[in-house]
């Protein structure tokens, strides 16, 4: 199943999730409604307001309180995006003019501000204390993942531990959010809200290493340039592997380079091809494969139900995802 057929299982609620963003972000402020208006006209594959939408349907209704839980964490999301979008100096995403890329630094920190502070709005507006606390969190949550990342590349750390604990921190704290406040909102029971932030921390590592390997190759859909991290001091798992297994011919000159404050193009193009060339890449693929075989055995504790055939597959898209 495509991610088109699975978001057609929750169009209605999905349009209504995205009509609910819509009305939260609407000002009396003419630049305000601007920007936003050409922002919400592009949008991304949705996954994370999916999985809220699933985890509520999971238990039951989709009740109202999830469709503004889920705007919520959702604008909190992006939020992020515009402030990662200044701090990498990120002019294009998704084949689009970042917020910083049409007007500048300024107006994109602001309303990165401004999503923010409307997302912790809305999650008050729940009247219920797990929502608000899972939502608050996760800001915490993914701005330790931004600086734990900046501090790895500053001191050159390497190891599988670190880069873990950070796409934790990025990317799978926000997927484990979604899915709590979903089962939150339907009041689901708690041992199997932990079965669902489970499969949710599974889910957003795969995301994440997925999202890492499109790194290592040319791909004008992707909306950034191959060797964008290693231009950032970031060093990800295909290299990361290649990089720490012992016994692999090059490796400590790779190291040094990878340790340079600056790479040239030449030295970029040089490290891509020794994670290609010694199963860096491969290695990835299998992490997935592996995170998956685990998220299968959480997914076969929950009920046998449409939902978790939608859960499955939903795995399976970011493995096969093409950008």
């Amino acid at each position: 199943m495509t991610l088109k057929e699975i978001q057609k299982q929750l169009e209605p609620e999905l349009n209504r999730l995205n009509s609910e963003i819509a009305n939260m972000l609407h000002s009396s402020n003419p630049l305000i409604n601007e920007i936003v208006t050409r922002y919400l006209r592009i949008k991304g594959k949705q996954i994370r307001p999916l999985l809220v939408l699933l985890s509520a349907r999971m238990f039951g209704k989709i009740t109202d309180k999830a469709i503004v839980a889920g705007a919520s964490v959702e604008l909190l999301h992006n939020a992020s995006l515009v402030h990662d979008d200044v701090i990498d100096e990120t002019k294009m995403r998704r084949g689009e003019l970042t917020i910083n890329g049409i007007w500048d630094n300024r107006i994109a920190v602001l309303m990165g501000d401004f999503f923010v502070s409307t997302a912790l709005c809305k999650a008050i507006e729940t009247d219920n204390i797990r929502i608000i606390n899972s939502v608050t969190r996760l800001g915490l949550l993914l701005s330790t993942g931004e600086l734990d990342q900046i501090f790895n590349a500053m001191d050159h750390r390497l190891s599988e531990e670190s880069y873990f604990r950070i796409i934790y921190h990025k990317t799978a704290s926000l997927f484990i959010s979604c899915v709590e406040i979903g089962a939150f909102a339907a009041d689901a029971p708690e041992d199997q809200i932990k079965l669902m932030a489970e499969y949710a921390r599974l889910l957003g590592l795969c995301f994440q290493i997925r999202d890492d390997i499109f790194d290592y190759f040319s791909d004008d859909k992707i909306g950034k340039p191959t060797g964008n991290d290693l231009r950032e001091g970031k060093i990800t798992l295909p290299l990361l592997h290649t990089l720490i297994t012992p016994g692999i011919p090059g490796s400590e000159e790779m190291t040094r380079l990878a340790s340079k404050e600056q790479l040239t193009d030449s030295e970029i193009a040089t490290l891509i091809e020794f994670a290609k060339a010694n199963g860096g890449i491969d290695y990835a693929y299998e992490t997935m494969q592996r995170l998956r075989r685990e998220a299968e055995t959480v997914l076969n504790q929950l009920p046998r139900t449409e939902t978790v055939d939608l859960l499955r597959q939903l795995f399976d898209f970011v493995i096969s995802r093409e950008k």
